[in-house]
């Protein structure tokens, strides 16, 4: 069910360099970077294993950023049915569905932040 979860960290180049070494005796390396340029958010980092980024950090400012948490949609009809009814029940717009092809070409995710500012995502990462 869970894709990917990220959170905040005070400073991202220690905390980068802090989950190099202590994840790689878990078979975690740095799969992928994205710069505040491509993602109009601080810098993250995400670590995995065989090629997949599930625990990113990233941001500037502390621990009192949201958590970000992504769940795995079927297809993109299903993302696009959580994003309606995220905010019908009362979510704020952090991302409506579409393409972030600065992760990959077929991910496709919306974005929602609950009532305590979380990022709640769901994303499929099936082509068309």
């Amino acid at each position: 069910m869970i894709d990917h979860i990220g959170f905040p960290v005070s400073d991202y180049p220690r905390a980068r360099d802090f989950y190099l070494a202590a994840l790689a005796p878990l078979g975690y390396s740095l799969v992928m970077e994205v710069t505040q340029e491509q993602n109009d958010h601080p810098p993250a980092a995400g670590f995995g294993a065989d090629g997949k980024p599930d625990f990113w950090i990233g941001g500037e400012g502390g621990l009192n950023k949201p958590l970000h948490v992504a769940i795995v949609a079927k297809d993109r009809a299903t993302v696009d049915a959580f994003y309606r009814a995220a905010m019908a029940a009362g979510g704020r717009d952090n991302g409506a569905p579409g393409v972030r092809a600065h992760y990959h070409p077929n991910y496709y995710g919306a974005f929602v932040l609950d009532h305590d500012g979380h990022n709640i995502e769901a994303v499929c990462h099936a082509p068309e």
